[in-house]
């Protein structure tokens, strides 16, 4: 194995477009995610392990949050424990990439952890407003389950236009000539949506009102940001077939 640095090196090759991503992925989590893919391939790990690991540290934090009365330590545990998920959910595609050793098995499973993660996240926080929290309404045990609506479908929706788009958007793509260059407004305009973000909610925990007041926020940006892909992925979709 070589140094880790000529490992990070390497890495920074491997690396996905960064067009279409926010500003914390792009330049937080992504090269959080580089330095433990470098680890783990030091370590001898596979990608579907470093999958395992993320798997871990989420479901935990997510447990946490269903399970234990809410209070400060508790929100910078679980934050902990959710962003390092997230990162290491960056360095398993990184690892694959470096290593060559990705294929259908292990993009299966990273997505099967990731569905289940938005699932389950908001799950454990109607779990916890029903065990631990004196709500104004019990209105407010609907916030969750629109949350994960809104969570739950623009990511299937991403899912299905990036495949049913490759192809086509591919040959598209070569037909073009050079990608379109990073918007940094874009990856500012997209930080409300990023997962990373959201996870900088449940530091909020120790305040009940104040947490509620961020997650209904993040719900209500997710929701608009929920129209906004549908209508675009729609319309890229229908110009591919008119293509």
């Amino acid at each position: 194995m070589g140094s880790t640095g000529t490992t990070l090196r390497a890495l920074r090759g491997a690396q996905k477009s960064s067009k279409g991503v926010s500003l914390y992925s792009r330049y937080l989590n992504r090269p959080a995610g580089r330095l433990l893919a470098a680890g783990a391939w030091r370590a001898g790990l596979t990608p579907n392990h470093v999958t395992g690991i993320s798997a871990g540290f989420t479901f935990a934090s997510i447990a946490a949050v269903a399970l234990v009365e809410p209070g400060w330590w508790l929100g910078v545990a679980v934050y902990a424990g959710l962003a390092l998920g997230f990162a290491f959910d960056s360095a398993d595609g990184q690892l694959a990439r470096l290593t060559g050793r990705g294929g259908p098995d292990g993009e299966w499973l990273d997505h099967v952890v990731d569905c289940a993660k938005m699932i389950l996240v908001h799950t454990a926080v109607l779990i916890a407003f029903h065990r631990f929290v004196e709500l104004p309404s019990d209105t407010w045990l609907l916030l969750p389950i629109g949350f994960q609506f809104a969570a739950v479908l623009t990511f299937c929706a991403g899912l299905l236009r990036e495949q049913l788009g490759k192809a086509a958007a591919g040959a598209a793509s070569l037909a073009a000539g050079a990608p379109a260059p990073v918007s940094r407004v874009r990856a500012v305009a997209l930080l409300p949506a990023d997962y990373g973000v959201f996870c900088l909610v449940f530091l909020l925990l120790g305040a009940p009102a104040a947490f509620r007041a961020g997650y209904a926020a993040l719900a209500v940006v997710h929701a608009l940001f929920l129209v906004a892909f549908l209508v675009k992925w729609f319309r890229e979709l229908k110009a591919l077939r008119a293509g």
